[in-house]
């Protein structure tokens, strides 16, 4: 059966690891065999030098453990290698605080830039930290070199171009006195189809009466100058020329500029290259076109300040253009018109520490588009590092103006900093493991600002060995006649023996015979499937619990299939030798669980348990089941109880009663539990402990019903209902709403009353009106001496008809 299954039960028990030891540790995982492997495993890791730590069965690479583990197993602290690295500032020249118009210092005497020089010693997993200053210095000399584009398109920029070097060299006083510019032109590749061949447009590829000069690919037509006059008269003599594709040959002429430093004039100094078109560019691959198949190789081919290889060499590739401009600290401004902004942006963003600028369209605007970004350039200063060891990351914080703090990748740069600001960076070293050794050399890291030439040199030493390597003893008598290095405590074997005491040969160690000495009584188990045999003898298998382990001749013991209580080993209170818990003084039983302190069972009456019970690992067993409790001391059923609680079940419930006041300090001694009604109170059936059953009243005449019990825990349980039983006063409520209601209806009846004896006076009345009125005799006769107004005559002449 597979061993997994048989320590189920066991490991079900285990139910708390740190996160560590479920992830495994790292020192265990190593499996060293001698000190510096196991020191190269971590920074937690050491290795015992004690030749009498390890018991039966373990073997060496249980000497290498996280330091707190190994003290624990026995491992005196003294005798625990467990070297830690260190770091030693070997040049720390101070930065440089100057102000402009104080006495002129050389460019190499100026530091902007400290520490200068550091070595760090490095400890597997353990960081090395140290911070480095950066300051912008007053008065910094400035190289400035201009290269423009000279196809025909940019014929008007080169007349606003010719007065650059008096006009510029006067605006860049304001920030230097030590300024120095040169000029270059480029135009395309000499070969089809970038340019026309045949022999006239060699002479003039512009068309019409235009005069221009031959077709070139780069020129460097002044060296880096501090004369802004001789610059005038030579960009003054230069002439426009032509090409026939729109893309010019640009990347050309940025890499001749920067690989070809003597001839260019750079001084380790703040380098500027200006880039100024009004068109696209070419890039690696792009020479194919004319047949150019070899990659550029970033060298200087200028002869006589012309370069000689564009028809031999490739384009550059950006990437390729990246690393030298990097690596001669020169800082890029793309000077170009408004509709190759969006293109020359996304080249910004792939060229670190360059800047685009948008030109007009006859170049008058350039002296102030070269200060803008000058000024935004020099304001941001952005970390970076030669290549890393294998094995060693490096990480920074940076901690710019204002207080602003940041890591990662943004923990590299510091922003708006102006002239005279000083910003720290803290830089962290790790290295995991020892990288190859290079013979003679240290490993060296550089890191340094982006555009400046100065650098921080960091020396590299990594401690692969520990302290006890150098006093061990080749061939000693210790390791099986000579058969390997005793060192920190340790056999350490010749290539082909092992053992613990290199006592076998690696070709004999998987015999019949020896591994029938590795099987406990005859039996068919190898080191009782814990362990593998070696040489003979048994050495068993590592957990990733560092607590945890096999042990005994035939790894038939462990520290960590005991019994448990509470889920822990051996109660807590003992420790697991060969599966058999040995119990710490005071307690016993299989798990430890057992006390034999009698003092957790003394009653208040200095009596155990009360008088009513015995003491039996620490408790009180009850012999009267009318007691309850740790000591036997209390009697839920016993009369009174009822009496005793009220009033602090009161204040607990309601807030009233005598002890309301001092409730917290006198009745905090059991756990209060409300219900909603009387049936939700716990029944005396339903519990396997008594329930006592009160019911009181307050001073309100109001009553509450609660229970009182001691449950098996010993813990006083109190449920209280929630809401009194007081007695039902009068509904108010329908009293006056039957009120209002008869005074209503009252009102009412009455109203129809007197409408309907208004009614039938009216009625009677009428009636009576309408008698008298029937009863009147008027006189219908003439009046005599009334006279009528009307005279009738009659026509006697009428017939009628």
């Amino acid at each position: 059966m597979d061993l997994k299954l048989l320590l189920i039960p066991a490991l079900l028990g285990v139910l708390c690891y740190s996160t560590a030891q479920k992830e495994g540790n790292e020192c265990i995982n190593a499996n060293a065999k001698f000190c510096g492997e196991c020191i190269q495993a971590g920074a937690k890791c050491g290795w015992c030098t004690d030749p009498d730590f390890l018991q039966q069965g373990e073997t060496v690479s249980t000497r290498c453990d996280e330091l707190q583990s190994l003290i624990r197993r026995g491992c005196n602290a003294s005798l625990i290698e467990n070297p830690r690295g260190g770091q030693d500032v070997l040049k720390n020249k101070t930065v440089t605080h100057r102000q402009k118009g104080a006495e002129k210092l050389k460019p190499e005497d100026i530091t902007q830039i400290q520490p200068q020089k550091i070595s760090l010693t490095l400890r597997s997993g353990e960081p090395q930290t140290f911070d480095l200053k950066f300051k912008r210095a007053e008065d910094y000399p400035i190289d400035l070199y201009y290269l423009m584009d000279l196809s025909y398109s940019m014929k008007d920029d080169l007349e606003n171009v010719k007065n650059l070097g008096t006009s510029l060299m006067l605006e860049m006083s304001k920030i230097t006195s030590d300024f120095k510019i040169g000029f270059g032109s480029f135009v395309e590749k000499t070969v089809m189809p970038y340019i026309s061949t045949t022999p006239a447009k060699l002479l003039n590829p512009c068309t019409g009466d235009q005069n221009c000069t031959s077709p070139f690919s780069y020129k460097n037509v002044l060296s880096l100058t501090s004369d802004g006059k001789n610059f005038n008269t030579l960009v003054g003599q230069q002439h426009i020329s032509g090409n026939l594709d729109s893309p010019e040959g640009g990347f050309d002429a940025i890499m001749q500029v920067a690989v070809c430093g003597e001839q260019i004039g750079w001084r380790n100094v703040t380098r500027l290259l200006v880039f100024s078109t009004d068109a696209g560019f070419h890039f690696a691959g792009d020479g194919k076109l004319g047949g150019i198949v070899l990659p550029n190789d970033g060298k200087c081919h200028l002869e006589n300040n012309v370069y000689t290889m564009s028809h031999y060499y490739d384009y550059p590739s950006i990437a390729h253009l990246v690393q030298k401009l990097s690596d001669n600290n020169i800082q890029t401004i793309f000077a170009v018109t408004e509709e190759f902004q969006p293109v020359y942006q996304e080249l910004k963003n792939l060229i670190p520490k360059s800047a685009v600028g948008t030109l007009s369209a006859n170049s008058s605007n350039v002296i102030n588009l070269i200060i803008d970004a000058y000024n935004s350039l020099s304001s941001e200063v952005i970390l970076e590092n030669s290549k890393l060891p294998e094995g060693v990351t490096i990480a920074y914080t940076s901690r710019c103006k204002n207080g602003v703090v940041s890591e990662g990748e943004n923990g590299r740069k510091c922003s708006n900093i102006s002239i005279g600001d000083e910003v720290t960076f803290s830089i962290s070293v790790t290295s995991k493991g020892c990288p190859k050794p290079k013979k003679g050399k240290f490993e060296t890291i550089k890191i340094k600002p982006l555009g400046f030439t100065e650098e921080v040199e960091v020396i590299l030493n990594f401690i692969c060995e520990c302290d006890c390597h150098k006093e061990g003893i080749n061939n000693s008598d210790e390791c099986h006649f000579g058969n390997g290095t005793y060192e920190c405590g340790a056999c350490k074997c010749n290539d082909g023996r092992v053992g613990r005491k290199c006592e076998c040969s690696s070709n004999d160690v998987a015999t019949e015979d020896m591994d029938r000495t590795c099987k406990k009584d005859n039996g068919t188990d190898i080191c009782s499937n814990n362990g593998e045999c070696v040489c003979g003898t048994c050495e068993c298998k590592k957990r990733d619990n560092p607590e945890e382990r096999y042990s005994g001749q035939y790894c038939e013991c462990d520290n960590f299939n005991c019994d448990r209580s509470e889920n822990k080993l051996c109660g807590g209170h003992g420790r697991c030798d060969c599966r058999v818990c040995i119990c710490d003084p005071m307690w016993t039983g299989s798990a430890c669980d057992c006390s034999l302190d009698n003092s957790t069972c003394m009653a208040s009456n200095k009596q155990i348990c009360n008088g009513r019970g015995d003491c039996e690992c620490g408790n009180c067993k009850c012999t009267d089941p009318k007691f309850q409790g740790p000591t036997c001391e209390t009697c839920p059923t016993c009369p009174g109880v009822c009496a005793e609680h009220k009033e602090c079940v009161q204040c607990r419930a309601f807030g009233t009663g005598e002890k309301k006041d001092k409730c917290e300090k006198e009745c905090s001694d059991f756990t209060l539990i409300k219900v909603k009604d009387r049936d939700k109170l716990p029944q005396p059936h339903d519990s396997s402990y008594p329930v006592v059953h009160c019911k009181e009243r307050d001073a309100n005449d109001c009553w509450f019903y609660y229970t009182y019990a001691v449950n098996n825990n010993t813990e006083k349980e109190v449920h209280v209902v929630e809401t009194l039983d007081c007695p039902a006063g009068p509904d108010i409520i329908p009293i006056v709403a039957g009120v209002v209601a008869g005074i209503v209806l009252i009102g009412l009846a009455l109203l129809l009353i007197w409408k309907l004896l208004m009614i039938i006076h009216d009625r009677r009345e009428f009636a009576k009106f309408e008698k008298e009125k029937m009863n009147a005799k008027w006189d219908t006769g003439e009046n005599p001496i009334y006279k009528s107004a009307v005279t009738t005559v009659v026509n006697p002449k009428y017939e009628g008809k």
